[in-house]
């Protein structure tokens, strides 16, 4: 499978993400479906809390590896991806948790997991 986005744009990705994940109940209405509306802010803080401390270009503290960031994004997207049916709010609204959660697991699959040399241990 061919890696298609540089490290920078991923990051681009995950803040952004990171903000409609943590804004979206109100957003996109569905705030008063407590398990709905506790996904998504929950899955927002972990993207926040993983890009800050991932070694890649959005990262401030850099010591999480690319290849475990970029697992984590397809682990967090199938959770996002079945969380409706896991937490029955399914009935009520899914769509957006799907769509965060296809986006989630693309973007960990076609990301290039190597990050430029200056952010990288080798030769520390």
């Amino acid at each position: 499978m061919r890696k298609v986005i540089p490290t920078n744009a991923h990051a681009f990705i995950d803040y952004g993400a990171a903000v409609i994940l943590l804004a979206g109940p109100w957003i996109l209405a569905f705030q008063d479906i407590q398990s709905a509306k506790f996904v998504f802010i929950a899955s927002g803080a972990l993207v926040v809390m993983l890009s800050l401390f991932t070694r890649y270009e959005g990262g401030v503290i850099r010591v999480i590896p690319m290849k475990f960031h970029l697992s984590m994004d397809v682990i967090l997207g199938l959770f996002l991806l079945l969380s409706p049916w896991i937490f029955g709010f399914n009935d009520r609204t899914w769509l957006w948790h799907v769509l965060m959660g296809t986006m989630s697991v693309l973007s960990g699959i076609f990301t290039v997991p190597k990050v430029p040399q200056y952010l990288s241990l080798k030769g520390h």
